[in-house]
């Protein structure tokens, strides 16, 4: 977030009590259960509380839909006069595809409203806060600041950049491989991490590979998760379209499509037969100084689609080309205790570092347990700063 929007809306006092922050935790918790479904609108759940008892909650379900403050609110009923709101993300201060939330608050008689984070979106920065203290409301915001921003980093990358928040993800071996046999599938990690990786798609809005993998491995891409599951779209950099036309992924039962980049020069009878499939989508797009598919063009072209986040699953060259770029946010790397030998796929080609000062270094590193496999984690870029 820019810094001046976060010192427009930060509290002067700075001081976030105890029982705040315990109920902007379950407000947090409301926002949550709108993760991968909200896109292009934020996660933001909101809390009504009067004399330490909970009266209502309420999170954003979809773009379209209600805000979580109208939701909460319309739960509280009467209730609502004289209470206390704790909500996520500043309300919101304009008409665009519902009304104004904070004009619903301030007409609910809510005595008090505690804001995690200020709202990043020009139409609103800042905006929602001072409507509210001009109606005599009592405003505190920064609480739980941190973790709202981190739930909400797709949002505020795209309100601010136009593009997604770009994750890297791969499964490697000791040795940095992705397959113990370069162009065949084998799989690498166990199943605690196969199943996080269903979560991950389940949670961001689209999913990139390169033609090579499907070539190799013939992906579904899909999130094996039943009900509670929902797919991302799938996007494919296949520059001549190389694919053959019985890929799977290209003939699936999915309520998302299959979006294919291509350069401006692909074959037209082959972008013909693949937009007559269902669900698959063609994209021509320029290409870059050395040739290939201009990544800034995909993550542009994404963005206006309002795509807010993407997994990008490779393969090296895929990889390598973003971090090459500077386009990867956040890096995800499941490493399994296995080495897999010198026939395998690296995790990245054509990458050349020529000292540790001007290699890509992982910033807020955390390490985590799936099964025997160990989840790396960390940020190419401070993510607070978006």
């Amino acid at each position: 977030m820019p810094e001046e929007i976060r010192n427009q809306v930060k509290n002067p006092e700075g001081m976030n009590s105890t029982i705040d922050s315990k109920f902007m935790r379950l407000a947090l918790r409301e926002a949550r259960k709108g993760i991968g479904r909200t896109s292009p609108n934020p996660c933001v759940g909101a809390v009504i509380v009067q004399d330490g008892t909970v009266l209502s909650r309420g999170y954003h379900k979809k773009a379209g839909t209600p805000h979580a403050e109208i939701n909460a609110l319309r739960k509280a009923g009467n209730k609502a006069r004289g209470a206390t709101m704790y909500v996520t993300l500043e309300p919101c201060n304009h008409t665009g595809r519902t009304p104004p939330c904070s004009h619903a608050v301030a007409v609910a008689g809510i005595k008090r409203v505690v804001v995690g984070m200020g709202d990043p979106n020009p139409l609103v920065s800042g905006s929602g806060i001072n409507y509210l203290r001009e109606k005599g409301i009592e405003v505190l915001s920064g609480v739980l600041e941190k973790e709202c921003l981190e739930l909400n980093l797709p949002f505020i990358k795209h309100i601010t950049t136009g593009r997604p928040f770009v994750v890297m993800k791969a499964g490697m071996s000791l040795d940095g491989r992705l397959s113990y046999q370069k162009g065949k599938p084998g799989q690498m990690t166990g199943e605690k991490s196969l199943h996080r990786l269903h979560g991950l798609r389940n949670s961001l809005d689209a999913i990139l590979i390169g033609s090579g993998t499907i070539t190799a491995d013939n992906p579904s891409l899909t999130t094996r998760l039943g009900s509670r599951g929902r797919d991302p779209l799938r996007v494919i950099l296949d520059s001549s379209l190389q694919l053959s036309l019985e890929s799977k992924i290209l003939h699936l039962e999915s309520s998302a499509p299959t979006l294919l980049f291509c350069s401006q020069s692909a074959d037209e009878e082959k972008i013909a037969r693949l937009t007559q499939l269902d669900g698959v989508l063609v994209q021509p797009i320029g290409a870059d100084k050395e040739g290939m598919l201009d990544l800034n063009d995909v993550l542009d072209n994404l963005g206006e689609m309002g795509i807010c986040s993407l997994l990008v699953e490779g393969g090296g060259t895929i990889h390598s080309n973003f971090l090459r770029n500077g386009l990867v946010d956040r890096v995800m790397l499941f490493v399994a205790p296995l080495f897999a030998g010198s026939e395998g796929t690296p995790l990245l080609s054509d990458f050349t570092v020529n000292n540790r000062a001007k290699a890509p270094e992982l910033r807020n590193v955390s390490y985590k347990r799936c099964g025997n496999d160990l989840l790396i984690q960390g940020d190419l870029f401070e993510p607070f700063t978006c």
